[in-house]
This record gives structure tokens, sequence and C-alpha cells, in this order.
């Protein structure tokens, strides 16, 4: 299975990410799966007339495309033209590249939010006009059209994350490659199922700490962040807390808020990004499949009954009160 990739309008995030995967030969794992890297801007060693050749074949047919993945959001300005973006060395905008190789492409993938939704770079205004592949924002419709499906007969797959997990990618890639992956293969947001199925809460080093409500209140605090500081970790749909970055890191393991990146308009929540927008006290974004009333009576009854130590913790960057050493019992 062939691969090309192309970087729109980002900051190439995605595939700093991507050369983060655990694994310690990236291209030796792909070859493994027997995928080839037609091309990437950052990783190839072919430039200028010979990456323009490339591209024309592919967009002949001459050579076969399997997997058209691209990175960044789509710069539609100004007025529509594209010529915000054009690919160096053709006059061509990189939306004219990018539509005329969709329709040629087995599979086309969205790496990371800005390429799936439009993302930070079509935050505010969007002087660029800026959308993603197939949705602007969460709006069906971006660069190729709601009813825009590939070779194979599949919408566009939105590997959205800002930036995106490096194991997506690869599991996405290696599942096309198996030919293991159709339509209910992806959620309602066009998202690979077997990350977007989960929530960044599951697996989330501070549950104890919601499961009492023990609340942090500065960012270096162990507490739950849920309450004071934005986290959005019960209602963002990935896998990153059971599967963290480099096998150690995720957001919240690392002290910050989840801001929720594999949503469509992530980028502007309305709110400072590390504050929890409240009425009457109640944190406005409620955890995912529960109704207001369930977490207000939730909350109260774990409040009162929060262990000393787990409310002691909360509010200090370091444990200061250790578990009890207790006998379980068990035999």
């Amino acid at each position: 299975m062939n691969v090309l990739w192309l970087q729109s309008g980002g900051c190439g995030g995605c595939t700093m990410s991507l050369l983060c995967a655990d694994t310690p030969n990236l291209m030796a794992t792909l070859a493994d799966g027997d995928i080839d890297l037609l091309w990437h801007p950052s990783l190839s060693e072919a430039s200028g007339a010979a990456v323009v050749d490339l591209l024309e074949a592919c967009i002949a047919g001459a050579q076969p495309l399997d997997v058209l993945c691209v990175e960044g959001a789509l710069l539609r300005g100004p007025r529509g033209s594209g010529r915000f973006h054009v690919l160096a060395g053709t006059g061509r905008p990189m939306i004219e590249w990018v539509a005329a190789l969709a329709a040629r492409a087995r599979y086309t993938v969205a790496v990371g939010t800005c390429a799936a939704y439009g993302g930070v770079t079509a935050a505010a205004f969007n002087p660029t006009d800026a959308c993603g592949l197939q949705y602007d924002g969460d709006t069906v419709g971006g660069l190729l059209g709601g009813a825009y499906r590939s070779g194979a007969g599949l919408p566009v797959i939105n590997v959205a994350g800002c930036p995106t997990h490096p194991g997506w990618v690869i599991e996405t890639l290696m599942a096309l490659a198996l030919g293991d992956f159709d339509a209910g293969a992806l959620d309602a947001l066009g998202r690979p199922r077997f990350y977007a199925d989960h929530l960044v809460h599951h697996g989330c080093a501070r549950n104890e700490f919601y499961e009492f409500k023990a609340s942090a209140e500065k960012p270096s605090d162990l507490g739950c962040l849920m309450e004071h500081l934005g986290c959005k970790g019960t209602q963002a749909h990935a896998d990153c807390n059971q599967r963290p970055w480099n096998g150690a890191g995720s957001c919240t393991n690392g002290g910050y808020a989840c801001i929720s990146c594999t949503e469509p308009g992530f980028e502007e929540p309305g709110h400072p990004f590390a504050r929890t927008p409240k009425i009457g006290g109640i944190p406005i974004g409620l955890p995912s499949d529960m109704p207001k009333a369930w977490f207000v009576a939730l909350a109260a009854l774990s409040k009162s009954a929060t262990p000393q130590r787990v409310r002691a913790n909360a509010t200090s960057d370091h444990p200061v009160v250790t578990p009890a050493i207790r006998h379980t019992g068990l035999k």
C-alpha cells in the first residue's frame, strides 16, 4: 500500500508527533506493514520537479495512489481562489492539488484536527478561510464536500487530534493496509472508532480525585482538573490516557487540562482553556451521558465522603498523605 502525505495550513505538529511513535524505527514499522511512503515533505529526499512529476502521475492514474494523507487545514482564501497557499514551483493552489489527488485516492486520511475540521488554523475570524477536508468545523462540507467518497467508497477518515497521537496514525494505516477498515470503523464525525469510542477520562491517573470530587485549585495540584481548571476529559473522545505518548505522557499526566482537541471547534471554547465555566457553581461541561441532576447529587455525596488523604493531596503538588497499609483479607 502506498501513501502520499501532503502538508497544508498547519504547524507540522502531527508529523512531529508521528516521529515520536513508540517504535525504534518508524519507517521499518511501516515497511513491515507493506506500507510504502511515496512522499512526505519532511521525511522524503525528493523535491522540486521530481515531486511535481509524482503528483501529476498520481492524478493521471499512471502512479496508483492507495492513501492520500493531508496534514493541516485547507486554505480556500482569498475569495475561494486558494492563492494563500500555492504549491511551490507550480503556481497552482494546494486545494486544487488535494482535490485532484483525493479523486484518485483509494482512501483519504485527514491527519490531525486541522485537516479534519479546520482546527486552530480556522480559529477567530479565519482570514484564510481555512476548513477541513470534509468538515468545516462541525458542519459537513469542507473542501471536498459532504458527498465525497474515496475509491474504496469511504468518506474522509478523520484521525483528529492536536497533535494526533502517532499510534492512531500508524494503526489506521495498518488497518487500511490489511483491508480491515470499513464505514463501520468510523464514528459519527468520521474518526476511527478504535480510539474515538473511548474518553480521555478512561485511564486518567487523577480518577480517584474525580470520584471524590477532590479538585485541583492551581495547575501544579494533583487533584481533578475538571471542576476549576477546564478539563474536558470526561467529554473528549480519545484514548490518550490508555496509550500515552512515549508510553508515559498525556496532557493530564503532565498537569494540564484536556482541551478536547479531537473535537471540532475545540480551538474556540468560548472561555479560557484552563478555566471551567460554571452556572450557579455547576460546571457547564458535564461528563458525557450524565444528566445534570445526577451529577449534582453525585458530587454532593462524593465530596461528603472524601477521605482526608484524597482531600489533602488534591491541592498539593506531591502526596502529603500516603494510603493506609491494611491487610486486604484476600487469601
